[in-house]
């Protein structure tokens, strides 16, 4: 008896749909996707498990780490445009430098900075990708000249003018930082009753047991 010969169908897929949402992904994900900007004073933050987000208003961040010329310095951030300007309003006024609306506006965009405030308009003027190459030297905060005080009054006197509510406060310390310079920014807070803050840490795998 004869064999009955199969006809061999053929094997091969269309992806021509399946090309046009990979490159449709693509597209989406480059269009949406925000450039990150290097960080005025890099940091190497401390390991935690902890997963607490940070708000993205309403907040302060004071920074300390090693500048490129291996000195301690200290970098300050407001999160929240119309807290920030009405910070630099502020500041300007109780130290007797003249800011522009146009100053204030570029400060609002801002990220973090490091420079007494007399210096902060050259600052405000460069853009991003110059601002981060510049050698800041970090926010005065000596017993003559403590101007971290200042702003910490000033952007929480704000937030309470704009929002009726509390600044709250995160450091971000490098993990080699000498404890002595983190106390320091402790007892600044500390003298303006601030009891509660938040350090920033970095993400490390939790420990099997």
């Amino acid at each position: 008896m004869a064999k009955i010969k199969m006809k061999k169908k053929s094997t091969s897929t269309d992806m021509t749909a399946m090309c046009d949402v990979a490159f449709l992904l693509l597209t989406f994900f480059i269009l949406t996707a925000t450039a990150k900007v290097p960080e005025a004073l890099p940091v190497d933050t401390p390991s935690s498990v902890a997963q607490t987000k940070l708000p993205d208003t309403d907040l302060a961040i004071i920074t300390i780490g090693k500048g490129k010329d291996g000195k301690s310095k200290v970098f300050f951030d407001i999160k929240g445009r119309d807290i920030r300007k009405k910070t630099l309003e502020g500041m300007g006024a109780k130290l007797g430098v003249n800011f522009s609306e146009k100053d204030q506006e570029n400060f609002s965009l801002m990220d973090d900075f490091g420079v007494p405030l007399a210096n902060l308009k050259q600052i405000i003027d460069m853009k991003a990708s110059e601002r981060s190459k510049a050698n800041q030297p970090g926010i005065p905060l000596d017993s003559l000249d403590n101007q971290l005080k200042e702003w910490l009054l000033v952007s929480r006197r704000a937030t309470i003018d704009l929002h009726d509510k509390e600044l709250q406060i995160a450091i971000k310390g490098d993990a080699k930082e000498q404890y002595p310079a983190i106390r320091k920014i402790m007892d600044i807070l500390q003298d303006q009753k601030i009891n509660s803050f938040n350090l920033v840490t970095g993400m490390r795998a939790r420990d099997d047991f």
